[in-house]
């Protein structure tokens, strides 16, 4: 899920810090935690959810609001929590970050996709494949400025990048816990998709350095849906996907991979220099690929009430909108928005808007990085393997825009890499009487997984698909090879 392209203008080029020279910041943070007050924080019950308006009767306990995560400039991060529909105190936590960046997590994830409610019209219905089924859920709109997480200080929406990003994440995990201790040697994962592909890895690496000093997260394991690992490899998938689904012609193929492929279009549109060449060709594939066909589901319908009101990130200057199978509403977005915009349910989830007149899908006063795209996380999952966390990389396979051959290409190197043998053959899994999708692992602790017939985002297009594959994900077990 990423933003449109009209939220922003060519960033400068910004030159990070390597992600290895943190460990100091990580040792500043610890000594910060040392001294906080930790009764200065509001109780989670200050955060408990009475009743969402619209919502069905459930057995289980939500929260949602602020933790702050830089007392001086007010920078706060807004989560929602969906404790686990039966037996909370036996199942572990999830963290899920959506991409972009700039997008947020509770109005795709946690609305759209795998949380416990979906809007319909004034009304939330229950999401029968609802991933707190099986986990307590932790829903963060990061970094600040998407959603309902703010500054006071506007400054702090300028020259966003994954280290800012990735220690104020640290610090709200570490914040929330005192807001809820019961979790804090819960087996904990963390999952996401798209631009999580950045984040995931960035901040379980985080974690880890933590850790070394002051044993705080228990952390199991990784899962990245349709995910950035790789700029060059994840972007130049693509042309093959439009060409084999039949979205362009052989001779704009050819053109595609050879004049100018999307890899090198997408650093000169974040530089603001497109070449003549790329204009030209990427022009010829926006004629034929249609901007009525959802580059995040090439398959399936759109949603045209909403089809002009949101470009994307990862498809700049291209216009895309979600698209869902047919027993899910198509614009479910637009009620998420109308929802999430209702005064009564912003007082009801404890949310306030600051600097902004709406909450929105995507930031529009985010100003990051883009060029951190072309950081390589693959790396960083290799460093995790080693230090024994297990990592599931899993792709719908109707999503065009990080299609499941370059992830499946990333993830094969990385095995190869590390010298991990195959465990689980390349295979078909089952949902049901059905095939769900094709997996194969290695080493028992790197795994690859499709997800047959899903979008971009999963959860939202073939949801009790998606809640198979995380359900043996968390158990640390094969994907059903039967049914």
């Amino acid at each position: 899920m990423v933003l449109s392209s009209s939220h922003f203008s060519p960033p400068k080029i910004m030159h990070s810090l390597p992600w290895k020279t943190i460990a100091s910041t990580v040792a500043l943070i610890q000594l910060c935690f040392l001294m906080e007050v930790e009764s200065s924080l509001y109780l989670s019950v200050t955060d408990k959810i009475t009743m969402l308006p619209g919502q069905p009767q459930v057995s289980f306990q939500q929260f949602s609001g602020y933790v702050t995560v830089d007392d001086k400039k007010q920078r706060a991060l807004f989560y929602y929590f969906a404790e686990a529909e039966i037996d909370p105190a036996s199942k572990p936590l999830v963290l899920w970050l959506n991409g972009g960046p700039g997008c947020s997590s509770l109005g795709v994830g946690a609305f759209s996709e795998n949380g416990p409610f979906r809007p319909s019209g004034e009304i939330l219905v229950r999401n029968e494949y609802s991933w707190n089924r099986e986990a307590n859920m932790l829903f963060l709109e990061t970094p600040i400025g998407v959603g309902f997480s703010y500054s006071t200080d506007t400054s702090s929406y300028e020259a966003v990048n994954d280290m800012v990003t990735g220690i104020d994440n640290l610090v709200f995990l570490r914040r929330w816990f005192v807001k809820f201790p019961e979790y804090r040697q819960r087996d904990l994962f963390i999952a996401g998709e798209s631009y999580a592909g950045h984040y995931v890895p960035q901040l379980a690496e985080l974690m880890i350095q933590f850790n070394k000093k002051e044993k705080l997260f228990n952390l199991k394991g990784i899962a990245l849906g349709n995910p950035v690992l790789e700029f060059a490899t994840d972007f130049n998938s693509r042309a093959e996907f439009f060409w084999s689904h039949g979205l362009i012609s052989d001779s704009t193929y050819r053109i595609f991979t050879s004049a100018c492929n999307y890899s090198r279009y997408v650093s000169e549109y974040y530089r603001g220099s497109i070449s003549p060449i790329c204009s030209r060709v990427m022009s010829q594939v926006g004629r034929e690929t249609s901007k009525f066909v959802d580059k995040y589901d090439v398959t399936l319908d759109v949603c045209m009430s909403s089809m002009l009101s949101q470009s994307k990130i990862l498809s700049p200057q291209q216009v895309t909108e979600h698209q869902v199978t047919e027993t899910i509403d198509v614009c479910v977005e637009d009620e998420t928005i109308n929802y999430l915009n209702r005064r009564d349910v912003q007082k009801a989830l404890h949310a306030r808007l600051v600097g902004v007149k709406r909450w929105a899908v995507c930031s529009n006063i985010l100003d990051y990085d883009m060029l951190n795209l072309e950081i390589p996380t693959i790396p960083i999952l290799g460093s995790l393997i080693k230090a024994g966390i297990p990592v599931l990389v899993y792709s719908g396979d109707q999503d065009s825009v990080i299609p499941l051959t370059g992830s499946r290409t990333l993830v094969h190197g990385l095995a190869e890499e590390l010298g991990l043998n195959t465990t689980v053959p390349y295979r078909v899994w089952f949902e049901g009487k059905q095939v769900g999708g094709w997996t194969q692992v290695y080493g028992n602790v790197l795994s690859f997984a499709t997800i047959r017939g899903a979008s971009h985002e999963a959860p939202f297009s073939q949801p009790e698909r998606s809640l198979v594959l995380f359900k043996a994900f968390l158990e640390g077990r094969s994907l059903p090879e039967a049914f």
